[in-house]
């Protein structure tokens, strides 16, 4: 059993160490203090989250890990990322952890028990012959009692230990899918029901954002502004996607963990492929670039903005009306985000302003009524998408959250959001006039529910087209 690479890389090739040079190297080394490191900043939350999940499975043992690292090829590795639910309850960023919740004497609550990586230091000749773990290839461990200090967790444990463990408690919810080890040591009951109610109610419990969520999430919003400026600063030498692409992206490493999905920089009629990363296509000045990205933060949170730019810094006659119709769909998704309201009940408002606005440029051939009929949405030809997701740890979050709960919902303050309308028209699509063919637009904001209505987080970045083309100017007048 491993609990460790679901697939291994392969043996690296390097010829065996001698027996006298690791004999060598576990020499003259000078003895290292282990102090304790403080709590993390957020230990406190992390601990009221797992007492939530807690009183969801009062006497049940939990199971959740982090997941390891990726193969990408031969023996590297993708950088990792840790699990979010694993992430949220412990505040963890190291690969093959494992968080176990177990039921406390007396049945109040669970006790928390961490297993990590053991950090052994010099004392073990892995420091030096273990190209995966060895602190000389990859950097110490925090090691056993140290985690338990940093991360505030009742008890930790050396991973070897895990085996064991699950011998004790043999029936525990898991969340499945981040471990094969994990996944084969404890058999799953009722066909899986259980640990997909564990994976449920992880999801629905982070629907609902506490104080610290909320400030991530407003630190990387602030970040992708500065990102999106970044892009506008390059534009005038910009020569392909890619370059955008870059320019945004190194931002999000300068002031974050990476990019929180595969940024989309999509000019012309690539704007119109809505998931477009291949990023490989020219600039040209008299296009639009449309640009969703959004910086993860160290504490994994991350931004989802898209901004439509025009390249020249004007946008054309038919550029604006496009937009102007897709900004004006927005802000009625805007104001119908409210606590009380329907999760739906922005797509729906922003999908009447859409075709109505459709239907005057001459686009939509049937009455409005016709096409937002639910057996019809024909609309949807040129929109495509539902304007709102949930957003926080993950770019689509809380995917796991019954649709009864999520998308047949109810918004609740807490919630934080996305509303973003867009409208597409293919360079091949003879329903559209040839003037709006190839134009794409999405303008896409992060939103907060508040007690008495919506706080839009990302409101600093403009979005109106008469704001979008001053913000531009300022920016370049600024960059000479």
């Amino acid at each position: 059993m491993t609990f460790q690479n679901e697939k291994p890389a392969e043996k690296p090739k390097d010829p065996n160490n001698p027996e006298a040079l690791v004999r060598f190297m576990m020499t003259q080394w000078r003895p290292q203090a282990k102090p304790l490191p403080k709590p993390v900043s957020a230990a406190q939350f992390h601990a009221r989250r797992r007492d939530a999940l807690s009183q969801r499975f009062p006497g049940e043992v939990l199971v959740v890990p982090t997941g390891h690292e990726k193969t990408r090829a031969n023996d590297t590795f993708y950088r990792f990322r840790p699990g979010s639910d694993f992430f949220y309850l412990t505040g963890n960023t190291e690969a093959d952890c494992v968080l176990v919740l177990t039921p406390r004497a007396g049945g109040a609550g669970h006790d928390s028990h961490l297993f990590v990586e053991p950090n052994p230091g010099r004392a073990s000749e892995t420091f030096y012959t273990d190209r995966k773990k060895g602190e000389l290839w990859v950097g110490a461990r925090l090691g056993v009692e140290q985690s338990r200090a940093h991360f505030g967790v009742d008890f930790a444990h050396p991973l070897g230990e895990l085996k064991r463990f699950f011998e004790l408690h043999p029936t525990a919810r898991v969340l499945r899918g981040y471990s094969a080890g994990v996944d084969g040591a404890i058999v799953k009951r009722d066909d899986g029901k259980p640990d997909d109610e564990l994976a449920t109610a992880l999801s629905e419990q982070r629907l609902l954002k506490d104080p610290l969520e909320i400030r991530e999430l407003k630190k990387v919003i602030d970040a992708t502004q500065r990102g999106f400026e970044d892009i506008i600063r390059a534009l005038p030498k910009a020569k392909s996607e890619r370059d955008v692409e870059g320019t945004f992206n190194l931002r999000a490493r300068v002031e974050g963990q990476d990019v929180g999905y595969g940024t989309i920089a999509a000019s012309g009629a690539n704007a119109c492929i809505l998931h477009w990363t291949r990023n490989h296509g020219a600039l040209k000045k008299k296009d639009l670039i449309l640009v969703d990205a959004g910086v993860e933060g160290h504490a994994l949170y991350t931004a989802d903005i898209t901004r439509t730019l025009p390249i020249s810094g004007r946008f054309s006659k038919e550029q604006r009306a496009v937009y102007e119709l897709v900004w004006h769909a927005q802000q009625a998704g805007l104001r119908a985000v409210k606590p009380g309201n329907d999760f739906m009940a922005p797509n729906v408002a922003a999908s009447k302003v859409l075709a109505q606005g459709l239907f005057d440029l001459g686009i939509l051939p049937m009455p409005v009524d016709e096409a937002l009929k639910p057996e019809h949405l024909f609309f949807k030809r040129y929109s495509l998408h539902n304007v709102s997701h949930m957003l926080g740890l993950d770019v689509h979050d809380c995917a796991k959250a019954r649709e009864e709960v999520y998308r047949y919902g109810k918004l609740q303050p807490g919630m934080v959001l996305t509303v973003e309308p867009g409208l597409y028209f293919q360079l091949d699509d003879l329903t559209v006039p040839a003037k709006y063919r190839g134009i794409g637009v999405r303008i896409e904001d992060d939103v907060l529910v508040t007690e008495k209505g919506m706080k839009n987080l990302s409101a600093s970045i403009p979005s109106e087209a008469s704001a979008v083309e001053a913000w531009m100017k300022l920016v370049w007048k600024k960059a000479r």
